[in-house]
């Protein structure tokens, strides 16, 4: 599927920010062509003339069989698609392509604001005739567009059938997927993460030491297994890469756009400053507030959650909102209950 020079591409990404143009990259690692679609004209010509995208990935050097497109219908051909949109806008741009009939890979993790639908269920009503997977896990952009070595979920709806056209797809020497049937799982963890790595990141901000944010990882990991279970999720998809994975590798860097939003937080930022001038979307800003509202719909608690939309609402500051946590009542840890 490789081909030389001027060869059509074998895969296809719909996305440039950091995650798209990462994931583009280390497709290309091996000689293979692909598309990379972007909205902006400006940024399209620069990545297919510089091999650079300074916007969102400016430290990677880009391979020369990438080729970015603006045009979204040309897209259609392709057996299989990496759908790397933001969340909250997957539903639109998939809505220009809604007779897409390939293998349809969601690499955005949220919750849509508005329905609660999670990106499959959005995906499906958008392009019915998609064969739908989600790409998932412990994944930083940098890294992975460097060639460090990341592994990753990719659970399947079309089950190991689908599993056995997109391995070898989108598995690298350094690029592991593993083979997961649980969609539900692997989007839940992705979405929960991300709204955890915002409540992580304000422990920082705040300079509440290490033993604060390995225990609100683990608080949070136990909210994460009680809505994951109730929305249908299997345990262990939510303790392995997607989920638990995940949730430690965002939860632990600045690198993280959500742990560098709480970040901000954390040290004063009113919510409007902090998500304000920022190139790149911090979903889980847009997913607490639809991920409470689920929550309380079918009665399981997240109190961490509720701090988080407490505060990208710019209801209390950080410090009374952790106030609040800390004085919950006692209890016995009951990580499932």
């Amino acid at each position: 599927m490789s081909g030389g020079p001027g060869a059509a591409p074998a895969i296809g990404v719909i996305g440039a920010g950091a995650w798209g143009t990462a994931l583009a990259q280390m497709l290309a690692s091996d000689g293979r062509h692909v598309a990379l679609w972007a909205r902006e004209a400006s940024l399209v010509a620069t990545i297919n003339r510089e091999r650079r995208n300074p916007t969102y990935l400016p430290g990677a050097e880009l391979a020369e069989t990438i080729t970015a497109t603006s045009d979204l219908a040309a897209m259609a051909t392709l057996p299989v698609l990496l759908w790397v949109t933001p969340a909250q806008f997957l539903g639109q741009v998939l809505s220009g392509l809604p007779d897409y009939a390939g293998d349809l890979v969601l690499c955005a993790k949220g919750i849509e604001a508005g329905s609660g639908r999670l990106m499959a269920e959005v995906a499906h009503a958008a392009a019915p005739a998609a064969h739908v997977a989600v790409l998932s896990g412990p994944t930083f952009a940098h890294e992975v567009a460097a060639g460090l070595p990341t592994a990753v979920t990719l659970a399947c709806s079309g089950g190991e059938a689908q599993w056995q056209r997109l391995a070898p797809a989108v598995a690298r020497p350094t690029f592991r997927p593993y083979y997961s049937a649980d969609v539900i799982g692997a989007e839940i963890g992705g979405a929960v993460k991300n709204v955890l790595a915002i409540a992580c990141g304000v422990v920082d901000g705040l300079g509440l030491g290490q033993n604060a944010r390995a225990a609100l990882i683990s608080r949070g990991f136990a909210e994460m297994q009680r809505f994951g279970l109730a929305m249908g999720a299997q345990a262990e998809t939510l303790a392995g890469l997607s989920g638990l994975g995940d949730l430690v590798l965002t939860c632990s860097s600045a690198s993280s756009r959500n742990f560098s939003l709480g970040k901000a937080l954390g040290e004063g930022q009113s919510a409007s400053e902090a998500l304000s001038g920022r190139n790149t979307v911090a979903e889980g800003a847009y997913t607490a507030p639809v991920l409470a509202d689920l929550a309380r719909q079918k009665g399981i608690a997240m109190p961490l959650v509720d701090a988080v939309v407490t505060l990208v609402r710019g209801q209390a500051p950080a410090r009374d909102v952790v106030a609040s946590l800390l004085a919950r009542p006692l209890r016995a840890e009951r990580p499932l209950g």
